[in-house]
């Protein structure tokens, strides 16, 4: 099967920066600046990948790695709703558990919306468990979810 079907995910270009703010306004609330994606793109403490389709990004994670810290942060996953259903957003976090483990980091957490159904499948089915309840978490007054997954050195 050819990339151009299943598409691709690689390592974020500072020139993907309006993609990913792009795909940063899917979410319902708590929505990143075109400033903090920047940022992001270019700070030693962040990874970001995106996910392309036919040369059109339809996905990002950013990862955040914290100094004296042995956990990585799942800052953002977004996949646009014309290409859910094809992994992407697996293969984002799987990018992102593979860079933790290669920087020796022992376990990745995130925060999701409770009501995320889907959101919440996929991290159960890449092994990712509750670790705390977050009531009012997000800036709309929804409840939130901290998962969390240990990292095993490859």
């Amino acid at each position: 099967m050819s990339t151009a079907t299943h598409g691709h995910v690689r390592a974020a270009r500072p020139s993907d920066g309006s993609a990913i703010l792009t795909l940063e306004e899917l979410f319902p609330s708590d929505r990143m600046s075109m400033r903090s994606v920047r940022r992001f793109l270019h700070a030693a403490n962040a990874r970001t990948w995106i996910a392309e389709l036919d040369g059109a990004v339809v996905g990002n994670l950013i990862l955040l790695m914290r100094k004296g810290s042995h956990v990585a942060r799942i800052y953002s996953v977004v996949v646009a709703p014309q290409a859910r259903g094809r992994r992407f957003g697996e293969r984002l976090v799987q990018a992102a558990e593979a860079e933790a483990a290669h920087l020796g980091l022992q376990a990745i957490s995130l925060e999701v919306r409770a009501d995320n159904h889907a959101a919440r499948a996929l991290y159960a089915k890449l092994g990712y468990s509750e670790a705390a309840s977050l009531p009012g978490y997000y800036e709309d007054g929804g409840d939130g979810l901290r998962l969390r997954k240990a990292i095993h050195k490859r």
